[in-house]
């Protein structure tokens, strides 16, 4: 029987995506928000504050578009202790990721708490307020450095760099 492996072509082939997505006027708006040191939500069709803002609102798929300024100190409703952070978590001490129930919000959104590696210092109903990275200086160049343990806000959710107890 002939070789037949000899007989086939081959071309090297490269398959890739060079564009990106862009966030749209909802999920822009959130993460831009963000970067300014400030949280805003989504006015769902029976009036409850939607934080994460979505697109769409969950109940009756009707598209939505007012945004409302909500707190950045809130309520956790729920958690779970992370006793020993892994790579890619947002802290590397233990913490706790909270479902957070933000003023003037109606729904919660997840981030963790921070309470010095202290587990029984995190319950459910304790009142949490946003520690937020620092703005980057207006005459800060791309190169520039955060302070140590810090990163500049961007328009990302690691703006918050985490949450802490209330009066902390």
């Amino acid at each position: 029987m002939a070789d037949v492996a000899a007989d086939v072509l081959v071309a090297p082939s490269k398959v890739e995506y060079p564009f990106r997505r862009t966030t749209g006027p909802v999920i822009g708006a959130f993460f831009t928000a963000l970067r300014e040191g400030f949280i805003v939500g989504i006015k769902g069709s029976d009036g409850t504050v939607i934080v994460p803002p979505v697109e769409y609102d969950p109940q009756t798929a009707d598209e939505l578009n007012e945004m409302v300024e909500v707190g950045d100190a809130g309520e956790v409703t729920t958690w779970a202790w992370v006793a020993e952070p892994l790579e890619g978590h947002p802290l590397t001490t233990p913490f706790a990721f909270a479902l957070i129930l933000l003023d003037g919000a109606g729904t919660p959104m997840v981030h963790a708490v921070d309470t010095g590696g202290d587990a029984s210092a995190v319950s459910t109903g304790m009142r949490v307020k946003a520690k937020w990275n620092p703005a980057r200086p207006v005459d800060a160049g791309d190169d520039a450095e955060a302070p140590v343990g810090a990163r500049f806000r961007e328009g990302h959710i690691l703006d918050i760099a985490c949450f802490v107890p209330e009066g902390a």
